[in-house]
């Protein structure tokens, strides 16, 4: 079996050892200690995947709560149908949530044109009247400017 130090791992999917040690601080990873007053974490091929997992989830915006959830279907593979069902019903509470972000992200992009429109269209008004200001100097008789 294939074992990993925090350094490892880290440069593997760059990121900081301290996050490594946050997640083990969540309950999240749970390496084995070695060396003098177990100094050293030892990661397992099992921890590299929880480690894996728990990104993919936080990419996903998942919380902990959801991804340690996620993390338990990984460690007890035995009756798996109620454990895919919490999973999809995870998966579809979050979809629900990114689709209402969504949806508010589109109105405020909506809300931003309309007022980029507006303003363009006062910059344009205000350049023809400049211009047309302009024209009505340029043609007035020179005393008449003075």
């Amino acid at each position: 079996m294939s074992t990993y130090t925090i350094t490892d791992l880290a440069r593997e999917f760059d990121i900081t050892p301290r996050a490594i040690r946050f997640y083990e601080d969540q309950g999240l990873l749970t390496p084995a200690r070695e060396g003098p007053g177990g100094r050293h974490r030892v990661y397992t091929t099992g921890d590299r995947t929880r480690l894996k997992l728990t990104l993919r989830g936080k990419r996903l915006g998942l919380t902990l709560s959801e991804i340690r959830d996620i993390l338990s279907l990984y460690e007890s593979p035995k009756d798996t149908v109620p454990q895919i069902k919490l999973f999809l019903a995870t998966l579809a509470k979050h979809r629900r949530v990114l689709e209402q972000q969504l949806e508010d992200l589109r109105v405020t992009l909506d809300e931003i044109a309309q007022h980029e429109a507006q303003c363009q269209a006062l910059l344009q008004a205000a350049g023809s009247e400049a211009a047309a200001a302009r024209a009505v100097r340029a043609k007035s008789p020179a005393k008449e400017r003075a």
